[in-house]
């Protein structure tokens, strides 16, 4: 594998890289390959809790929530359940958010 050098402000050269150049190289490369589930599991995560986040104020004592939205923010906690490859994060869906926040009177405990 070949190496880029560039000494002062002279001219490039491109040589060999050493063995140990070549090994810590890799070793930084499977490092960051070995991380990939971790930065995606991150990345959905971090928009999962933005979801929730939108949909915080209604899980107040004072309020109570339509069992849709109950089942959408349950939904949401549950994202990352079975999610062990960066194939399936990639393909996770999230839920429909739900408009109806709202509980009808059906829904109302009497």
């Amino acid at each position: 594998m070949k190496k880029i050098t560039v000494i002062g402000l002279g001219e490039p050269v491109i040589e060999d890289m050493t063995s140990e150049e070549l090994a810590f190289k890799q070793a930084q490369e499977k490092a960051w390959n070995d991380g990939a589930l971790d930065r995606a599991l991150f990345n959905l995560r971090e928009k999962r809790n933005n979801l929730l986040a939108k949909t915080d104020y209604l899980a107040l004592s004072d309020l109570t929530m339509s069992s849709a939205m109950t089942t959408y923010r349950q939904a949401l906690r549950d994202a990352t359940t079975g999610l062990d490859t960066v194939e399936k994060v990639k393909a996770y869906e999230f839920p429909e958010e739900v408009t109806s926040w709202v509980i009808s009177v059906e829904e109302f405990p009497i």
